[in-house]
């Protein structure tokens, strides 16, 4: 006696739900990702107004940017002192490191040139970071 067997059927595997599965999964992290990058500065901006500036407070750090890049450090310390003057944005940030120690939460004033270029400003930003400073802000020239 034969015995015939039934029609051979092919085995395969079904990607579609799988690949359906994982667009989902994929779709479902990217809205729910933020892509925020948080700084670590807080900036205020300068508003130019009429009025009087505000006298630097003690614990004040003023940097002065020429339009060649060049840095100058006036710490307020109270007495009158020559200016520090860095070579380059690492040199910055250790006077930078030096100089905020003793200071309880001190701000570092950036005055610099209309003309000085975005990459100094930067790196005097950058520098700030690296020595801890939390607070900058920018000094504006008051126009009449």
């Amino acid at each position: 006696m034969k015995f015939s067997s039934g029609p051979v059927e092919e085995v395969s595997i079904n990607l579609t739900p799988l690949i359906d599965i994982v667009f989902l999964l994929l779709i479902f992290f990217m809205v729910s990702t933020t892509f925020n990058r948080e700084t670590n500065l807080e900036i205020a901006l300068p508003e130019a107004r009429s009025e009087t500036a505000e006298p630097l407070v003690r614990q004040d750090i003023s940097l002065v940017i020429n339009t060649q890049g060049q840095y100058q450090l006036y710490p307020t310390d109270g007495e009158a002192s020559a200016p520090i003057q860095p070579r380059d944005a690492d040199e910055l940030a250790s006077v930078l490191g030096r100089l905020s120690r003793g200071a309880e939460n001190p701000t570092l004033v950036i005055r610099a040139d209309a003309k000085t270029t975005h990459e100094a400003v930067i790196l005097a930003l950058d520098a700030a970071r690296r020595a801890g400073l939390a607070r900058v802000t920018f000094a504006a020239q008051v126009s009449h």
